[in-house]
C-alpha cells in the first residue's frame, strides 16, 4: 500500500489519552516501505495496555481484538501517536478503544489517523486464570455508554 497524499488531516482526539508515540523503522517495514501491519498491530497492543494496567494492578492478557480498521498505511519514518480510552470494565476484563494517528515527516504538524482497534484485556492470576479487577478500579474514571 503507497501512501495517500489526499488522505484528510484531521485534529488529534481531546477525549483520549496519549499512551505511546513512536516512529517505525526501516527494519519495520516492507520492501515498499510501508510498515508491516504486524508491527502497527503489536504496537497498538502495548499501547492498548497501558490504561488496563491501572485497573487490572497485575498481570492481564489480551483476549480480544474486536475491531482492526487500516484507514491509511504508515510509512517508514512516521511519527506515531497512539490514543487510547477504556469504554468499558467488566468483572475481569477491560475494552479499550485505541486510535492511531500518523505524522507524516515531509508534514510535520499535520496528522492522518491511520487505524484504530477495539481490544478486551483480562486481568489474570499467577496461574493464567482470569481474576476479578481490584474493588476500588471501577472508582477510576471511565465515561458512560
Amino acid at each position: 500500500m503507497s501512501a495517500d497524499s489526499s488522505a484528510p488531516t484531521v485534529a488529534l482526539p481531546t477525549d483520549k489519552e496519549l499512551v505511546l508515540k513512536v516512529i517505525p523503522l526501516p527494519a519495520d517495514s516492507n520492501a515498499n516501505g510501508d510498515i508491516f501491519g504486524g508491527w502497527v498491530m503489536a504496537q497498538v497492543d502495548l499501547a492498548g495496555s497501558v490504561l488496563p494496567a491501572r485497573h487490572t494492578r497485575g498481570r492481564m492478557a489480551t483476549v480480544a481484538v474486536k475491531e482492526f480498521v487500516f484507514k491509511q498505511p504508515v510509512r517508514v519514518g512516521d511519527i506515531l501517536s497512539f490514543y487510547a480510552q477504556v469504554t468499558r470494565l467488566g468483572r475481569t476484563s477491560v475494552t479499550v478503544d485505541v486510535a492511531v494517528y500518523a505524522e507524516r515527516f515531509h508534514s510535520q504538524g499535520q496528522y492522518v489517523k491511520v487505524t484504530e482497534a477495539i481490544l478486551t484485556y483480562v486481568a489474570i492470576d499467577e496461574k493464567g486464570r482470569p481474576r476479578p479487577l481490584p474493588k476500588d478500579a471501577a472508582a477510576a474514571s471511565v465515561p458512560p455508554g
